[in-house]
């Protein structure tokens, strides 16, 4: 199980074949970077970003970000070679593409080892299986592919995101009841920082860990939105204090700013400050 303290706000897509921006990735303020070998790599330039990419894992350099490889899907001809190349080259996890059930992660984790498993949640199969597949005991994270899955959905885009609700929901709800990290989908509008903090509020609000990013312009406004505001961190502070003042008096709740404050919000209270603490940590 991934530490939920850990920050993802940030998941930057990097090609594994294109060598300048796996360099420039090691200066990125990311919280993760997906090293992705699928669809962002042509067919007859897989067999060599792959090889770039174990180089540059190999090499190091990306200090404290999370490092993801996005593998080919076990059953194109580059998947198995994809594993050999790479589970022992550095990455902290492998991204497996159109996850459709348990069986799909098993198939990996039968090739990889004990290695951090995450999934793609792209395909309507795969979101009726979330719980399943997020109970793996390999499993740790959740990304979901919202444009693979709009295109199976036959859904047009919304801002609201109303067609992908259900789907993102579903994904929420088996990443949570099995500790799994779940990141969001991309906005594939790069220039257009307003839409893109309309979506990270969005996928904040619902309780989404994160973003996952397909430009480093896009960076900035994720790590805004799913960091906790100063505000946030204020209050959780007070709303502790306050309460263990409560229990020392002998009371089962406190009271602050108006509403009632229970050993729930403590949790979450005790959360915020974990993952500003994480971040902090992270960008010192």
């Amino acid at each position: 199980m991934e530490q939920q303290a850990r920050p993802y706000r940030s998941v930057l897509y990097i090609p594994g074949s294109k060598e300048r921006a796996l360099e420039k990735a090691k200066t990125l303020p990311v919280d993760a970077i997906i090293f992705d070998l699928e669809d962002a790599v042509a067919m007859d330039e897989k067999e060599a970003a792959r090889d770039l990419l174990a180089q540059s894992l190999k090499a190091g350099g990306y200090g404290a970000r999370m490092k993801i490889v996005r593998i080919n899907a076990l059953d194109t001809a580059w998947g198995k070679a994809d594993v050999a190349a790479l589970k022992d080259a550095g990455a902290d996890a492998v991204l497996l593409p159109k996850v459709n059930g348990s069986a799909d992660v098993q198939a990996l984790a039968d090739m990889l080892g004990d290695m951090p498993i995450w999934a793609m949640m792209e395909t309507p199969l795969g979101i009726l299986n979330a719980a399943e597949i997020a109970a793996h005991p390999q499993l740790s994270g959740f990304v979901m592919g919202t444009n693979d899955l709009a295109k199976d959905l036959n859904s047009r885009f919304r801002a609201d995101r109303l067609p992908m609700m259900a789907s993102l929901q579903m994904c929420l709800l088996a990443a949570r009841a099995h500790g799994v990290v779940a990141v969001d989908g991309v906005y594939n509008a790069f220039k257009d920082d307003e839409g893109l903090k309309g979506e990270c509020d969005q996928g904040r609000d619902m309780g989404f860990d994160g973003k996952t990013l397909i430009h480093p312009a896009q960076i900035a406004v994720a790590n805004a939105a799913f960091a906790p505001s100063e505000a946030e961190v204020e209050l959780a502070r007070r709303q502790i204090d306050a309460f263990e003042a409560a229990e020392a008096a002998g009371q089962g709740v406190a009271v602050v700013d108006g509403k009632i404050v229970e050993n729930l919000h403590i949790v979450t209270a005790r959360q915020t400050l974990a993952k500003a603490e994480a971040i902090s940590a992270l960008e010192g």
